[in-house]
């Protein structure tokens, strides 16, 4: 990396690192192009993005409790209202029976979203809790937004599933990402939102567009990584 100017970089992201990227997922077993990643500043960023361009002001996301406290922040300035569902600490926090999240459905509903590992429970939804909120989101046309940043920590025997490996939903799934956690970089801010949604990436690209582009230097940090 030889640049006498730090110049703007591509709204999108660095074309190298999207195209690194996809080895990584290879890792498990995922399907993923350098054209299904746009790159954030940060999965906080990601989350945003992912808020503004499913929900329009006083849309409702869904999303289990408790949860990472800065998310309530990512709705409000995204104008998008959080509607809980609580899991419990006698069921280690497991998904909440699927009628509770059907319950909270309405017309302003965008999108169910989840953290696995979730943060701060740590609990890792299961193959089986994904394809259930999967198929409910099918039957009333939702997109399931899953935050995998801490792929990685998983204890215990769990086992990990990502929300991308169910390839028949793709159409309505978001994967938000970072390398904060995994590389100890969490001050880098850098991050991705990954989704085969053409239409969905489109959109959030108008929002990259809009704040120019991710930091470069970092961008190089995470290529190396």
């Amino acid at each position: 990396y030889d640049q006498s100017i730090i110049a703007y970089g591509n709204s999108e992201g660095m074309q190298e690192l999207r195209e690194a990227l996809p080895a990584y997922y290879a890792k498990y077993g995922l399907n993923v192009d350098a054209e299904d990643i746009l790159i954030t500043t940060g999965g906080s960023e990601a989350l945003q993005f992912a808020f503004m361009t499913l929900c329009d002001p006083y849309d409702e996301i869904i999303i289990p409790e408790p949860y990472y406290t800065n998310v309530s922040s990512f709705a409000h300035s995204a104008m998008v209202d959080l509607v809980p569902v609580t899991s419990n600490m006698e069921e280690e926090f497991s998904l909440p029976d699927i009628s509770a999240f059907e319950q909270k459905i309405s017309r302003k509903t965008g999108a169910i979203l989840l953290c696995s590992p979730n943060n701060p429970t740590g609990h890792v939804y299961t193959k089986d809790e994904l394809l259930q909120l999967l198929n409910l989101c099918k039957k009333h046309d939702l997109f399931l937004i899953v935050d995998e940043v801490y792929r990685e920590f998983c204890y215990d025997g769990k086992e990990f599933t990502s929300v991308l490996s169910f390839e028949e939903f793709s159409d309505r799934v978001i994967c938000v990402d970072s390398f904060s956690k995994r590389y100890s970089m969490c001050g880098a801010r850098i991050g991705a939102l990954v989704s085969k949604n053409k239409e969905v990436l489109e959109n959030a690209l108008k929002l990259s567009q809009a704040r120019l582009c991710p930091p470069d230097i970092e961008q190089v940090v995470a290529l190396a990584a």
